[in-house]
Order: structure tokens, then sequence, then C-alpha cells
């Protein structure tokens, strides 16, 4: 590989995270609006804007082998099961003041797929992961004695769906742009329906004039955008690099959180995301030994 290739990539990997460590500042922009709205507005224009790339780009041999291979599309169900839950909980997060709990689900991500590596793989994990856990743990528990109840379910949630989403994506061999295409074609009729549903109860945030049908309508670049710069990057850096680019969306989502939402970091937040941090430092530094090479995150 190149240094111009290698350049290339990191620029695709740090605009990848950038865009979804800014994503609550889109999010704030439609707000109020009901998050179930907005999540539906996201899957149908997504799936417009990325069945149009896939049919520039000739790939709809690929789109047809997927839906085609009934084991592959068994777990693209339960992907996209994920990725909506996990969709709705952070745009509802966002919308409520909940963008710290929402960068904690982030950070912890790394060290929640070591667990689940362990309980549903049956990999062994070694001291070093155990003391990233450990730390982890103890971070989350503090987090839930300082913070509510509802934060707490959202940091989980948002952890466990995304980690679950990129466990079943990891074992489907179907390409990010076809796997992203099946997902949103899925989940496409629920939400075509929940927003005819919506519609028929109250005014629709599309109708609030051209500004805000503009805004909605870019979700579907919004959501394809990053995802695209992402895989560009993962064909060009070593993974490791792309294990340490992770951190920045979270980053910036607590930056965010702190410098322009104005949402208070109590001691008991402080020490949860102190105890967080030792445990990736843990995680990245014993990851760094020779002989153990860090695996590269997925992101929807």
């Amino acid at each position: 590989m190149n240094e111009a290739a290698d350049r290339r990539g990191l620029a695709f990997g740090v605009g990848a995270y950038v865009l979804w460590g800014l994503l609550p500042l889109y999010f704030r922009l439609l707000g109020p609006i009901d998050a179930g709205e907005i999540v539906a507005q996201r899957v149908l224009w997504s799936a417009l804007l990325v069945a149009g790339i896939v049919v520039a780009a000739r790939r709809g041999r690929a789109l047809r082998a997927a839906f085609a291979d009934a084991r592959a599309l068994l777990n693209l169900i339960a992907s996209a099961a994920c990725i909506a839950i996990n969709w709705l909980v952070y745009v509802w997060a966002v919308l409520h003041g909940q963008v710290l709990a929402a960068s904690l689900a982030y950070f912890l991500n790394p060290l929640l797929n070591v667990l689940l590596g362990v309980v549903l793989l049956g990999e062994r994990m070694n001291r070093t992961q155990a003391v990233a856990v450990a730390l982890a743990g103890a971070g989350v528990a503090l987090f839930a004695f300082g913070s509510s109840w509802v934060a707490l379910g959202i940091s989980l949630s948002l952890a466990i769906s995304f980690a679950l989403y990129g466990l079943i994506r990891k074992t489907v061999s179907v390409g990010t742009l076809e796997g992203l295409m099946v997902e949103t074609t899925l989940l496409a009729p629920i939400a075509l329906g929940y927003l005819l549903w919506l519609g028929a109860k109250q005014p629709m945030a599309f109708e609030q004039g051209p500004d805000m049908a503009g805004l909605l309508v870019l979700a579907g670049a919004v959501t394809t955008a990053p995802l695209l710069l992402f895989s560009a990057a993962a064909r060009r850096l070593r993974l490791a690099t792309m294990g340490m680019l992770q951190f920045l969306a979270p980053s910036l989502q607590f930056l965010l959180a702190i410098a322009v939402f104005g949402e208070h970091l109590t001691p008991a937040r402080l020490g949860c995301f102190a105890l967080i941090w030792a445990g990736l430092a843990v995680y990245i530094l014993g990851g760094r030994k020779p002989g153990r090479r860090g695996a590269a995150p997925t992101r929807a």
C-alpha cells in the first residue's frame, strides 16, 4: 500500500468519524420533532439514495444475490432491527438532552465487543481485556449511581444494539452498500406505515416548510456519506488505525454535549468517563503488544 493511499484512507476515515461525531448538531436542527418521524424519514431517504448509488455503481447483481441468500437475509433482518433500535434511541437521546449518555455508549462499544465475543462466540478473554472490561463495568456502575435510569438505559441500549449490529454484520458475506440497501428496504415499509399513521393524527414535520423538508431529505446523505467514507477508509488503512479513529466520534459528541448543549458533567459522570477511558487505554495498549491485532469497528 503506497503513502498516497494511506493519506487518502486517513482522510476518508477522519471524515467518516467526524461526520458521525457531528450528527447531534444535525438532529438538533430538526427538533422538536417526533423521533420516530425523523428515523422513518432517515430510512426512506437513505433507501432511495443507496438505491441510486447501487444502480450507478452497477451493483444490482450483488444486491440480488444478497436477497436470494436466505441465511444472509435472515441475518440482515436481525441487523436491520438492531440498527433501527439504535437510530431511534440515539435520535431520542439527542432531542432530549442526553448526548453525554449517547457518547458513553460508543466509548463502551469496543469493550462490549470483547464481552460479546466471550459470551456469544466462546472466545477467551485475556488478562488485558479482563482488566479493561472490569474498568468499564465499574464505570457503568458509577454512571448508574450518579445518573437517571433514563440515561443509563440510553447508554446500554445504544451500546448493546450497536455491538449486536456489528456482530451480525461481521458474519454476513454481503458488501457494505448492498447490506445497507437490504436493511433500509426491509425497514422502508415499516417507516412508511408509521409516517402514514402519524400523518393521520397530527401535522407532519415535512409540512412545516421547504427548510424543514430539505433537512429531512438530507437525512439520506447524512446516513450514507459517512458509511461510504468509512468503507473507503477500511480498504486503505490498517485495522489498528481504524480502531483508533473510532474514538473521534464519541469524543466529538462528548465535547458537543458539554460545550454546545450545556449538559452538566457531574462528579459521578466524570468518574464514569475516567474509568471508561482507563479501560480503553488498557485495551489499546494491550492490543499493541507484538502478536496482537485490533479489529476495525463496523458503523451504521
